[in-house]
């Protein structure tokens, strides 16, 4: 399963943009995240997110906010001038507010529900029961996650 979790910085603010055919709603941003290596600058991320969950972040997002960020990572190849270079792009599942005390701020916690699982090109994904399964099969108790078999 490719999965991704990172903490990043928003740099330019959600911009909101309908697809042709079914006018299904996509929100674009770049984000930045520090470097391993303290001697290089920080890295910058294309944040793509679909349907309720775009418009959500349009409203409730902006540059300069701190955010914890949950999708898939992928991978385009571009040729430019004769070169290819690999773009990476992060498909989000799930946007939450960083360091913030106050309140209301859990407002801005945005996730996909129900069936509004969008794969790169807006077509709706199988719903994810994964977690559910793992909750039955173990129960809701404080099972020892190590015993989990991957």
């Amino acid at each position: 399963m490719n999965s991704c979790v990172l903490m990043a910085k928003i740099i330019r603010s959600p911009q909101l943009r309908y697809t042709q055919e079914s006018q299904l709603a996509i929100s674009e941003m770049m984000v930045e995240f520090e470097n391993i290596s303290p001697n290089n600058p920080p890295s910058t991320l294309k944040v793509i997110a679909w349907g309720n969950l775009a418009t959500d972040i349009e409203q409730k997002y902006k540059e300069g906010d701190e955010v914890v960020l949950a999708g898939r990572l992928k991978m385009d190849l571009v040729e430019r001038q004769g070169y290819k270079e690999k773009i990476a792009e992060l498909t989000i599942s799930q946007i939450h507010p960083v360091g913030s005390n106050d309140p209301s701020s859990h407002d801005n916690v945005v996730t996909i529900e129900g069936n509004n699982n969008y794969d790169d090109h807006g077509a709706i994904l199988e719903e994810d029961h994964s977690t559910e399964d793992l909750q039955e099969s173990y129960g809701n108790d404080d099972t020892n996650l190590d015993t989990i078999p991957f």
